[in-house]
């Protein structure tokens, strides 16, 4: 991936061989792999057995999760908060599992609706809950410095299923203590 990058930025113009570059593709070469390790993880691995016994019905709340991501299309990052809410159905999963199964679909090549979708199918395969919610808002850097350039746009995107997508109360529920 190195010369990949090397040939890019002659591409563009630049000399490599300038004093300031003569790393850079290597270190681009070193994010691009960071920003998408997600193609090397697996739910599995992930979850590795976390989910535990309970009786609570209550519904499971996690917020403001911050996700970053690289747009399919342009290869810009897009970057939000996922808000993840679940009704148990005999059992729960550790917390710090929600984040990390974000994490590794958001270090993939996404767009927000697939990436949101994603979150709620992979989680709801592990928990099997009476009810899931998922909710995505994120700001585009392609939106916002190309294109169409508005810099205070945002994208929401939901994935609703079971018992809070069936029952009102328990919606509504959800998305006022998500502060929607």
């Amino acid at each position: 991936m190195d010369k990949l990058f090397h040939s890019l930025l002659k591409a563009i113009g630049e000399d490599p061989k300038r004093k300031g570059l003569l790393k850079t593709p290597k270190r681009a070469a070193e994010a691009f792999q960071f920003l998408t390790k997600g193609y090397g993880e697996d739910l599995k691995t992930i979850v590795n057995g976390t989910l535990f016994p309970s009786e609570t019905d209550g519904m499971v709340i996690v917020t403001d999760i911050e996700c970053y991501s690289l747009c399919e299309h342009h290869l810009l990052p897009f970057i939000g908060k996922v808000h993840v809410g679940y009704v148990p159905n005999k059992h729960i999963i550790g917390l710090s599992k929600i984040p990390r199964i974000i994490d590794m679909f958001a270090r993939r090549l996404q767009t927000q609706e697939r990436l949101t979708q994603q979150i709620c199918d992979a989680l709801e395969s592990v928990l099997k809950p009476k009810g899931i919610a998922v909710v995505l808002e994120a700001e585009h850097l392609c939106m916002m410095m190309r294109g169409v350039e508005k810099q205070h746009s945002k994208a929401i995107t939901s994935c609703v299923k079971g018992l809070i997508k069936k029952d009102e109360k328990t919606r509504e529920e959800f998305l006022r203590l998500i502060g929607r």
